[in-house]
């Protein structure tokens, strides 16, 4: 029993250590943004507030384009060090394909955001309050000399910040659960912390608005000056398979160089 026992407990710290350096530390990479946005008044909004609405077919259009006009989204992960891989002996149940020479030959460490897979379609779903981007993905990892493929679709939930003084909005995606095709039980848990890590490294925080898309700029010739508006608070809520943004702005003039002051009201 004895022996027995201490097979098991090896076993255990083999197992925790092969993940450790096979997946790496966690390290979540926090928008440093403040809390999320909350839901707008009951009572109504604010003066000077603009409600922008984006639905689910602005974003199938927006992925459409990058996937058509760009390349795939790649999140590449560090090559795991040679000393690390001579440390362990090669655990039964992965698919291995032999790298090339050379620094891992064909192996790309990355994963990439496909359009479609697996029966999924990368895409955002506006429901239940919920901000939720279904992903497809594929990619490759060089492992103790060799290279490991892996594909399937994970989904990631979004939640939006707002920092008033960069003018941004914001998000960040968090893993809720990943599906894989054809990788055993056993390198299951590896590749899901393999698409956790390359996600909160690569991704977070995302940039969804900056500046000149939130701000107001706005030439008033008959007055001789421009209109300016920053926004000062950003609101959403997400209700039928829409997400509306509500923008409260704080409105200021500056009047031409040069020009006459305005006079004043009787």
């Amino acid at each position: 029993m004895k022996y027995i026992l201490l097979l098991l407990v090896g076993a255990l710290l083999g197992a925790a250590l092969t993940f450790y350096i096979f997946v790496g530390a966690p390290r979540m990479k926090q928008a440093q943004t403040g809390a999320p946005l909350q839901a707008p008044d009951a009572a109504g909004d604010p003066p000077g507030t603009a409600v922008l609405t984006l639905d689910e077919k602005f974003f199938d259009t927006l992925l459409s384009t990058i996937f058509r006009d760009l390349n795939a989204p790649a999140f590449r992960l560090a090559t795991m060090p040679k000393e690390s891989q001579m440390a362990l002996a090669q655990p039964a149940g992965f698919r291995f394909v032999q790298a090339q020479e050379g620094g891992g030959g064909g192996c790309t460490n990355q994963v990439v955001v496909s359009q479609e897979g697996g029966g999924v379609r990368t895409g955002v779903s506006l429901k239940n309050g919920q901000i939720v981007a279904p992903l497809a993905f594929s990619g490759s990892r060089e492992v103790f000399g060799n290279c490991m493929n892996f594909q399937g679709a994970a989904e990631a939930n979004i939640t939006l910040y707002f920092k008033a003084e960069e003018q941004t909005l914001y998000g960040q995606i968090t893993i809720a659960g990943v599906n894989l095709d054809g990788v055993s039980p056993l390198a299951s848990p590896f590749v899901t912390g393999f698409v956790q890590t390359a996600i909160n490294q690569k991704v977070n925080p995302l940039v969804l608005m900056r500046g000149a898309q939130l701000s107001l700029n706005i030439p008033v010739q008959a007055s001789n000056g421009t209109l300016r508006a920053q926004a000062k608070d950003v609101r959403s809520e997400v209700k039928d398979g829409a997400l509306r943004l509500h923008v409260t702005y704080d409105f200021s003039g500056a009047r031409a160089a040069g020009s006459a002051p305005a006079p004043p009201q009787s």
